[in-house]
């Protein structure tokens, strides 16, 4: 998933749409795999049903904080390293899904700015 040389021409409108495809599936493919990883462990470590575990790594990685407490040691543990993880991984996928988009702006613009001079 390259994208081109500042002194390559921008590509077609068709070929970005395809990028940006591209770029979302890789973004709801990191998203599933969290969202799944964290669902496995609160169900083993906080001893929750599946929907609670769901919406509990849900809330947790969008940055929206717990909805249970957390009463054993290792389910205390994996929350923080999860929470910790959470916060990493929601800013990276937020940033793989822009890049194509801020990439497009920022070669335009360059693009823009060679052929005036």
């Amino acid at each position: 998933m390259k994208l081109e040389h500042r002194k390559q021409k921008v590509v077609p409108l068709p070929r970005f749409f395809i990028r940006l495809l591209k770029y979302g599936l890789l973004c709801v493919l990191l998203i599933l795999i969290s969202v799944g990883a964290g669902t496995v462990g609160y169900r083993m470590t906080a001893d929750a049903s599946w929907l609670d575990s769901f919406y509990m790594a849900s809330m947790i990685l969008t940055g929206m904080g717990p909805v249970m407490e957390m009463k054993t040691s290792g389910a205390k543990l994996f929350s923080s390293f999860y929470a910790l993880y959470s916060g990493i991984a929601f800013l990276s996928i937020t940033a793989v899904f822009f890049a194509p988009i801020i990439h497009r702006v920022l070669h335009i613009l360059q693009v823009e700015i060679e052929d005036a001079a």
